[in-house]
């Protein structure tokens, strides 16, 4: 059961449509002065809702982590083709009629619009600071997934079309605006579902560790003072423990509002009051034959699975915890059931081998090898599988695991990752101190020495699946370098995607980006 904020006793239904649809859709309908008796309460819970659509197992996330050599959506068969969209994020081959690319642009607009109409209705100074973050964190996806960001600046005409905001100015924005919100922001909150002003700091820390990379993605730029902010940012963020030895799946469970001593700003979800598509990340994932059976789908690859050392909690354990009613914990059979799942799966239920689907016959053995076309005897058991939140089986419809968005390690990772680009005060020990202090509480061994390489691995062990891998590995140049089963890229212009083509049609002020 969750813990009820003043939030989760309003309902309300985001308006879906984004800032430049509201011109091809409404247009002249709409007028200036919009008046009524509304109340911001309810609409911060819709600027707060509409981030579930970009962010949870969808849109956002398969452009931010299907990319990489993290994940893969491979098309099984006649499964999974969907007119190549999953292929074509893998393989860098997408263009502007990507729907993914589509979805997640018109969600996170979407996301701007309904925090901007927050401040149209008189909100209390909290309400007000709270939809200013909402925007500004959905502001950072869009400038880190197009290196542009449409706003409107007032929302009294929409007959005027957003402008668009450089990198440079999108980032200058968002730091004015944390900076003058942080006071109004609550200091610490009881549940991580409501902005604080931690999340205020973690997002500041985003921007000024990105900033050299979102002006200058072929060649990242780290300046000294930026790295020193990001230091700074670290050492005020007070209040939060890295997971103890054995809980390091508390921050992704069904109870994770309560339990993560980590989850510092999360998305809602709760049974029979709001949410989104959290179980999605089950779903993708999981074979037919697995209780419940998933969709047969995306997978991660051989070689980043094989970054994790044997003992490394984070690569797969079985985890108790209360929403799990199988006989897996009832009847202590405590099979593996989170992190990456490879080679025979055994039942959950019954405490037996399973098998696949087609032919029944054929033992169910996630294996190591994958291709992006998967068709015959590897056609259901390609790839190793991740399930990064445990499944909520104890709910019937909404699951209740709060997605996680900020989180402590990642505040530890990205100072580590300052200091060793230049950010001061700290030194090249301190990082190592740092990196192991997280590795020693998931059961892995400590670290001898510390580079910026090494912190991108550590980096991809620890956030694994949770939506920074793309952005890591442009920061740290190896976005465009070849994969496992993909090519290196022939062209930079894939350091930002292809600017949705419907966009651009109803919205004059926006440029497609160079090479598309």
């Amino acid at each position: 059961m969750k813990i009820k904020s003043y939030y989760a006793a309003i309902l309300s239904c985001a308006m879906l449509f984004s800032c430049t649809d509201l011109d091809e859709k409404l247009g002249s309908a709409l007028e200036k002065g919009t008046t009524g008796n509304i109340n911001p309460a309810e609409l911060l819970i819709s600027a707060y809702s509409s981030l579930n659509g970009p962010y949870q197992q969808d849109n956002r996330w398969c452009l931010q982590e299907l990319s990489t050599d993290a994940a893969v959506a491979p098309t099984r068969g006649g499964d999974w083709d969907d007119n190549g969209t999953h292929r074509a994020i893998h393989l860098h081959t997408w263009n502007a009629d990507n729907s993914y690319m589509s979805n997640t642009f018109g969600g996170l607009l979407t996301a701007i619009y309904q925090a901007s109409n927050v401040l149209r209705y008189a909100p209390s100074a909290q309400q007000a600071a709270e939809a200013r973050f909402i925007r500004a964190l959905a502001m950072f996806d869009v400038v880190d997934l197009w290196g542009v960001v449409p706003y409107r600046e007032s929302l009294e005409d929409f007959r005027e079309l957003p402008k668009t905001l450089s990198a440079q100015e999108a980032m200058d924005f968002i730091i004015s605006e944390m900076n003058t919100i942080m006071k109004d922001l609550p200091a610490t909150s009881p549940q991580a579902y409501v902005a604080n002003q931690n999340a205020a700091r973690v997002l500041l820390m985003k921007v000024y560790l990105n900033k050299g990379t979102f002006t200058s993605r072929e060649n990242p730029k780290f300046d000294a003072a930026d790295m020193a902010k990001v230091v700074a940012l670290a050492n005020e963020i007070k209040g939060y423990t890295v997971s103890a030895p054995g809980k390091y799946f508390d921050n992704f469970a069904p109870d994770n509002n309560v339990k993560s001593t980590e989850n510092i700003f999360t998305l809602y979800n709760e049974e029979g009051v709001r949410g989104g598509g959290v179980d999605r990340a089950y779903w993708t994932v999981s074979h037919y034959n697995m209780t419940p059976g998933g969709w047969n789908g995306w997978a991660t690859l051989s070689n980043f699975y094989d970054k994790f050392a044997a003992g490394d909690e984070r690569k797969g354990i079985y985890y108790n915890y209360p929403a799990d009613t199988t006989s897996n914990r009832t009847k202590n059979y405590k099979i593996q059931n989170v992190g990456f799942l490879e080679g025979q799966q055994t039942s959950w239920v019954t405490n037996k081998p399973l098998n696949a689907r087609n032919p029944a016959t054929q033992p169910l053995v996630f294996s190591r090898e994958i291709t992006i076309r998967t068709s015959g005897a590897t056609l259901e058991t390609a790839g190793i599988r991740v399930i990064k939140y445990p499944f909520d089986y104890a709910s019937k419809g909404q699951r209740n695991n709060d997605w996680v968005v900020y989180r402590y390690s990642d505040v530890l990772l990205m100072k580590a990752e300052a200091i060793l680009r230049g950010g001061t005060p700290g030194t090249a020990a301190e990082a190592l101190a740092t990196v192991n202090s997280i590795r020693k509480n998931r059961g892995a061994a400590d670290l001898t020495a510390l580079t910026l390489d090494v912190l991108l691995d550590e980096r991809g062990r620890e956030l694994y699946w949770e939506g920074w891998r793309r952005q890591d590995l442009i920061r740290f140049g190896k976005f465009l370098l070849a994969g496992q089963i993909k090519p290196a890229d022939p062209d930079p212009k894939t350091l930002v995607y292809a600017i949705p083509s419907q966009q651009i049609a109803v919205n004059n002020n926006l440029k497609q980006n160079i090479g598309y």
